[in-house]
């Protein structure tokens, strides 16, 4: 670097220094008059409600000290904070991806936090579910992932939901939420989530990860696609492969989750350019991660087209598990009981 570029590159740092400083200003004096704010209250609110995280239209000291590296943020600052504490997410499966999804969600700060599922910890979970601990082994997953995402940050609300969701009771469950992220890893639950949050107005950020492989989109959101119009009729079974069956790099679905946790944060912050219309492909192997454009909304989609006929009645009745030949469950399937070598029956030529 010559002379020229170092003394370019220090008139840019004393800028941004300067910047930094007159935000940290601002900052410190709005922290100094919540204090005395709080000085002459005379009742205290309860840090486990998440509507008590407010004082006023603000942050409480205790928020802007949390989130502090936030509030710095030229691109997020006070009102992305303020709009995430606001936000209500619901993350429905406990796993692999639900993991960071849950724990990052937690610690940056959303107002209400809800986990959906009816699954219980295992042992062979522990290599990628990084909210798990072996105590919480044999224990419902919902009750473990709240219990850290707790641990991490206590003044936040959790809503734990110890149940599958189903299309029976989908839609009473995903109207108390603002956001939905699917960290599910079956091909009827893709479809039903989808739908659902069609038929509620809900953005849904969608993750996949298999392998070495991982995907990465949000759907029906700023005039996006939704799951139907990218897949109208499902693929193949042989196809639809999950982690129980070809099994899943234990990381692998932990970078998926951090993204996926961060473009819930873009949505319900305003902040960015959420992946609306894209989709990141990962390739763990090769370390790529490419974004690839992907069809538009079609005019065509039985769910978010021009002329809708999926109804919530007809949500509530459809068999997503026949409709798309699979399990909507994310378990192993059952393997084939066969008989010993002594017992078989074999023909001579």
């Amino acid at each position: 670097m010559d002379r020229q570029s170092m003394a370019e590159e220090i008139e840019r740092l004393k800028a941004e220094k300067k910047e930094i400083e007159s935000r940290m200003s601002i900052l410190e004096a709005q922290l100094s008059d919540h204090e005395q704010q709080q000085q002459q209250k005379t009742t205290t609110t309860s840090p486990s409600n998440g509507d008590a995280a407010f004082d006023g239209d603000g942050l409480t000291p205790e928020m802007i000290y949390r989130y502090s590296r936030h509030l710095i943020l030229p691109n997020f600052g006070v009102e992305g904070q303020l709009n995430l504490s606001k936000s209500s997410i619901l993350v429905v499966g406990a796993g692999g991806l639900g993991s960071p999804v849950a724990m990052y969600l937690a610690a940056c700060g959303v107002g209400s936090l809800g986990i959906v599922d009816n699954d219980i910890v295992e042992l062979n979970n522990l290599h990628r579910q990084i909210i798990h601990v072996e105590a919480y082994v044999g224990q419902s997953k919902v009750k473990s992932a709240a219990a850290a995402c707790h641990a991490i940050n206590s003044s936040i609300k959790i809503v734990e939901h110890r149940e599958a969701l189903r299309a029976a009771n989908a839609l009473d469950i995903v109207s108390k939420y603002d956001i939905v992220v699917d960290a599910t890893d079956n091909l009827p639950s893709r479809y039903m989530i989808s739908d659902c949050c069609v038929l509620l107005n809900k953005p849904l950020i969608s993750g996949a990860a298999l392998g070495l492989e991982g995907q990465l989109t949000v759907y029906h959101h700023n005039d996006g696609p939704c799951y139907r119009c990218l897949f109208p009729t499902p693929p193949p079974t042989a196809a639809c492969q999950r982690c129980s069956d070809s099994g899943v790099l234990g990381v692998v679905p932990g970078v998926i989750g951090c993204l996926q946790a961060l473009e819930a944060i873009k949505v319900a912050s305003s902040i960015g350019e959420p992946l609306s219309g894209r989709m990141l492909l990962l390739d763990a192997l090769s370390s790529r991660i490419r974004i690839v454009k992907i069809r538009g909304r079609s005019s065509q989609c039985v769910a978010c087209g021009e002329n809708p006929v999926f109804t919530q009645e007809d949500f509530r009745t459809f068999d997503y598990e026949s409709f798309t030949q699979s399990p909507m469950s994310d378990a192993t399937r059952t393997r084939l009981s066969l008989l010993p070598e002594s017992a078989r029956v074999s023909s001579k030529v």
